[in-house]
C-alpha cells in the first residue's frame, strides 16, 4: 500500500508540475504579442486563395518594426528661372523700337523729347539724337542753363518755342513715340551720337554768321552740329 500511494502520489506531483509549466509557456506567449503587435505595414499580402492557416503562420513570422521618427521625405527646390540678359541692339533703329514710350515722363525728359520732336521729326533717328545731344550738352555746360527746359525755353534759341512756351506734339503720332524713345536714349547715353560734344546747330539752307567762329563736328542729313 505504502508503494502503491507512494506512485501516486508521484504521478500526481509530475502532473502538477507539467501542467504549471504549461500554463508558464502560455501566459508569456500572450504577453509578448500584446507588448509587441504586429505592424500593419510590415505584414506581405498573400495570393489570392491562400489557406487562413498560411496567412496566420505569415503574420506570425513577420518581422516586427518600430520607428522612431517621423520619416520626412525631402521635396526637391523648384529650378530657378533663368536669367535673361538684354541683347545689344545692332541699330539704333533696333533700339529705339525695344526702349518703351508708354511709362511715364519726367518733366525734363519731356522738354528734352519735345525740342527732337519739333527740331528733327523729319530728319533720320542719327540726326533726331544729335539734337538731343546738344540739349543735353549744354545742360552740362556753364554757357548755358542747367536744365532741359531752361535750355529749352532760353530765348531766341530754338526757333519752335513762342513766348517762352513749347507747344504740344501730337501724342498719337508715330514720331512723338521716336522722339520719346530718342530722349531716353539720349539721357541715359545707350548709344553714341555724331554730334559728340556739339553746343550749336543749324539747318542746311542758312548761313548763321555765329558759325564762322565754330568748330563743324558733323553734318547729318539736313543739320550741321558745332562745338
Amino acid at each position: 500500500m505504502n508503494r502503491k500511494f507512494y506512485r501516486a502520489g508521484a504521478l500526481a506531483s509530475v502532473a502538477v508540475m507539467f501542467a504549471a509549466l504549461l500554463g508558464t509557456g502560455m501566459t508569456g506567449a500572450v504577453a509578448q504579442d500584446q507588448a509587441e503587435p504586429v505592424a500593419l505595414e510590415t505584414v506581405t499580402p498573400l495570393a489570392q486563395g491562400a489557406s487562413e492557416d498560411a496567412q496566420a503562420a505569415d503574420v506570425e513570422a513577420a518581422p516586427v518594426r518600430f520607428v522612431s521618427s517621423a520619416v520626412v521625405q525631402e521635396i526637391p527646390e523648384a529650378p530657378e528661372e533663368p536669367v535673361v540678359e538684354p541683347q545689344a541692339s545692332t541699330s539704333l533703329r533696333e533700339l529705339v523700337s525695344t526702349v518703351s514710350s508708354a511709362e511715364e515722363m519726367s518733366t525734363e525728359l519731356r522738354c528734352l523729347a519735345q525740342a527732337v520732336y519739333f527740331e528733327s521729326r523729319g530728319e533720320p533717328l542719327a540726326g533726331q539724337l544729335a539734337v538731343a545731344r546738344v540739349v543735353i550738352n549744354r545742360s552740362e555746360s556753364r554757357l548755358f542753363p542747367n536744365d532741359y527746359c531752361s535750355v529749352v525755353t532760353q530765348r531766341a534759341q530754338f526757333s519752335f518755342v513762342r513766348a517762352g512756351r513749347i507747344p504740344t506734339p501730337n501724342a498719337s503720332s508715330q514720331a512723338w513715340r521716336r522722339a520719346k524713345a530718342i530722349a531716353r536714349i539720349a539721357h541715359q547715353e545707350l548709344w553714341d551720337s555724331e554730334a559728340a560734344d556739339s553746343l550749336y546747330f543749324h539747318a542746311t539752307h542758312v548761313s548763321p554768321r555765329w558759325a564762322r567762329a565754330k568748330a563743324s563736328v558733323a553734318r547729318i542729313d539736313s543739320h550741321i552740329f558745332y562745338r
